[in-house]
């Protein structure tokens, strides 16, 4: 069978863990009881008990299924499903674990990432420039050495 190798593509990253935790998710926040103004969304009996908490993130949502119990530990991670995230991707949608790593692709899409596979995959972006950068010095020290030794022929 034919071999592929994954094409070096920069993508961004980050590690989820609660809501809020994305850099595109917001900042909205639950407002006081008896705000003016409440936007139609909070029920007439919200009390305010959440009041200065984050709203539901913009890339990661709250996790909400009513036919799944919300303290029933998650089959990949065996944490509590009301701690996990939901994220919209092309496919539908995935639940995020906390922990996942939600990238961004090459396209704007987003999805979510385990540690173990994000680790085996990727490496920060930093280190590719880095061997750039050796490879180009050396290349460069390898015309230099060539352009010395022509010197030297020339010489003789």
């Amino acid at each position: 069978m034919p071999k592929f190798r994954k094409k070096p593509v920069v993508v961004e990253a980050s590690q989820w863990f609660k809501n809020g935790d994305h850099p595109d998710d917001g900042d909205e926040v639950f407002p006081e009881k008896d705000t003016p103004g409440l936007p139609s969304t909070f029920h007439p009996a919200y009390s305010g008990e959440y009041a200065g908490e984050l709203l539901e993130g913009k890339v990661v949502r709250y996790f909400r299924r009513p036919d799944v119990d919300s303290e029933k530990p998650c089959e990949h991670c065996g944490v509590r499903m009301h701690d996990h995230g939901w994220i919209d991707t092309l496919e539908g949608g995935h639940i995020v674990c906390p922990g996942d790593f939600i990238i961004t692709g090459v396209k704007g899409e987003r999805y979510p990432c385990k540690p173990d596979v994000f680790e085996a995959t990727y490496e920060p972006a930093e280190v590719e420039r880095e061997v750039t950068a050796l490879l180009t010095e050396n290349c460069l020290e390898i015309e230099r050495l060539k352009a010395e030794l022509a010197e030297l022929k020339v010489v003789k």
